[in-house]
C-alpha cells in the first residue's frame, strides 16, 4: 500500500473518532445536564472524562501525527493555504481544549464525584457547563471548518 494512502486513512479515521466524540459527548452531556438528577450528571461527566482520553486524544493524535507526514505531499505546511488555515484551526482547537475545556472538566469531575449521591447539582458545577459548552462550541466549529479545508482544498 502507498505510503500516502496509509496515512490519509489514518488521518481520516482520526478525524471520525475525534469529530464523532466531540459533538456526540457534547449532545448527550447536556442532555444529562438538563436532567438535573445528580447520578445522571454525575455519570455522565465521568463519562466525558473518559471518551476525551480515549477517543478525542487517540483522534488528535492521529490527526497530529498524520496531517504533516502528508503536508508533505502539497510542499509542506506553510506552502498551501488550505493546510495552513488547516493546522491554525486545528492549534486553536486544541488551545482551547488544553486551557478551557480540559481544566473545567477536571473541575467538573471532582465536583461530580461528591455531588453523585447528593440531591442537588452546585451552581457553581452550573456555571462551568456554561463555559464548557460556549468554549466546547467553538472548539468544535473549527474542525468542522477544518473539514471544509481538507476535502474540498480552496485555492
Amino acid at each position: 500500500m502507498n505510503q500516502y494512502f496509509l496515512l490519509k486513512s489514518l488521518h481520516i479515521f482520526g478525524a471520525v473518532i475525534f469529530l464523532g466524540n466531540i459533538i456526540v459527548t457534547a449532545v448527550w452531556k447536556a442532555l444529562a445536564d438538563r436532567t438535573g438528577n445528580p447520578a445522571i450528571v454525575a455519570y455522565a461527566q465521568r463519562l466525558v472524562t473518559i471518551t476525551d482520553f480515549a477517543f478525542t486524544g487517540v483522534g488528535a493524535a492521529l490527526i497530529a501525527i498524520t496531517g504533516p507526514l502528508m503536508a508533505e505531499q502539497f510542499g509542506g505546511i506553510g506552502a498551501t493555504k488550505w493546510v495552513t488555515w488547516g493546522v491554525r484551526m486545528f492549534v486553536a482547537s486544541g488551545l482551547i481544549w488544553v486551557f478551557i475545556l480540559i481544566p473545567v472538566q477536571i473541575m467538573q469531575a471532582r465536583m461530580a464525584r461528591t455531588f453523585a449521591t447528593q440531591s442537588a447539582i452546585p451552581s457553581q458545577y452550573r456555571r462551568l457547563s456554561s463555559i464548557w459548552n460556549v468554549a466546547g462550541a467553538v472548539a468544535t466549529l473549527l474542525p468542522l471548518a477544518n473539514l471544509y479545508f481538507m476535502v474540498f482544498k480552496p485555492a
